[in-house]
């Protein structure tokens, strides 16, 4: 390349320079009052206190809804079913029948044994009588006390048979779908209808091994559902687990939450929270938190001056965070404007009250 064409390509280099200084200067530069408040004048922040409010240490997690009590109801017995009283989501009490089989064999079992237990009792009044005189001997006496009570057990017997005809509910709850008909033969392998107690609901979850020590028996639980969006379920841990899983590294807790209007079905899944702690804690905002390093910091304000301070900081709630050490109750800290504050600088704390409005009223 010639020595003119060098030198005309360091000219235009020079123009290009100066043209893009000269539209920054024009467009893009800030005012000159900017330029002087960052370089020596008082740095603008917005400020709040430090505060001590109640901190709540929680845990979320998931889980299904169990019923506090719920059974298969089955037959003890093979037979043909008569009468079916199950409707679903009906509620029932405790002993109200539920099934009744066919009975009229086990009915006539319980009326010969009921006979046999009369005969058996009217033999043993006149052995009795005859042995009072010696006219029979003791063992006679004593075959027809053994003869009573044979009859006796075979009557126990015949009536358990025919109770066994008629299905009760064994607690008070809300009935399930029924899996059979009235009319269809049923056996002792056959679920009739389901029967779940939903006056409370089990709710089992997961938890981290880390946090085993820390969760007991009577903590408080909050639970929602996406079928309940706009309400929330609270109730308790009820047990826990005392195994962990070695594949998880996880246990298991219960927690029971009352269910009075019975609203939560068996099966449901839902979110809880647990918490672990409660405790009164200095906060301050998020916003004034600098993290630099291995270091956490906050500056505070007092008389026109921003102090660098080194905090240590604890657990976060709705946007607020817990300092354990390194400020004092109502000492204001800055958590706008922290980009241009260094320690020892010169502040003006811009109101965050909304400004009057000095024409109201005027005519």
């Amino acid at each position: 390349m010639s020595v003119f064409k060098q030198l005309l390509l360091i000219c235009l280099l020079g123009l290009i320079g100066y043209g893009g200084y000269w539209g920054y200067e024009t467009y893009l530069a800030p005012p000159a009052e900017a330029a002087e408040a960052r370089g020596s004048g008082p740095v603008t922040i917005e400020t709040a206190q430090a505060e001590t409010e109640r901190i709540y240490q929680n845990v979320e997690a998931v889980g299904t809804t169990r019923a506090v009590n719920s059974v298969q109801i089955v037959p003890e017995t093979d037979g043909r079913i008569v009468e079916l009283a199950i409707t679903p989501g009906a509620r029932v009490e405790e002993g109200a029948v539920l099934v009744r089989l066919d009975d009229a064999i086990e009915r006539a079992d319980l009326a010969e044994a009921k006979a046999r237990l009369v005969e058996r009792r009217q033999v043993l009044e006149r052995i009795e009588q005859l042995r009072s005189t010696n006219a029979v001997s003791q063992a006679t006496q004593e075959e027809a006390v053994a003869r009573l009570a044979e009859a006796e057990a075979q009557l126990d017997r015949a009536q358990q048979r025919l109770d066994q005809r008629t299905i009760l509910a064994p607690f008070a709850g809300v009935l399930g779908l029924p899996e059979v008909d009235r009319g269809a033969r049923v056996t002792s392998d056959d679920m009739i209808a389901r029967l779940d107690d939903l006056s409370q609901v089990e709710l089992e979850f997961s938890l981290p091994e880390t946090l085993f020590a820390k969760v007991r028996r009577g903590m408080p639980v909050e639970a929602q559902s996406v079928a309940f969006e706009d309400r929330v379920f609270e109730g308790q841990i009820d047990a826990v687990d005392s195994r962990i899983d070695p594949v998880s590294r996880a246990f298991r807790a219960r927690a029971l939450i009352p269910n009075p209007q019975g609203l939560l079905p068996a099966g449901m899944f839902m979110s809880l929270t647990l918490t672990l702690s409660e405790d009164d804690a200095l906060v301050v905002p998020e916003e004034a938190i600098v993290f630099q390093a291995a270091e956490t910091y906050v500056f505070a304000v007092a008389d026109g001056t921003a102090t660098r301070k080194l905090v240590q900081t604890g657990s976060r709630q709705g946007g607020k965070v817990a300092v354990l050490a390194g400020l004092e109750p109502g000492e204001e800290v800055a958590v706008r404007g922290l980009g241009r504050l260094r320690d020892g600088a010169e502040v003006t704390v811009k109101s965050t009250e909304p400004a009057s409005d000095e024409s109201e009223g005027d005519t």
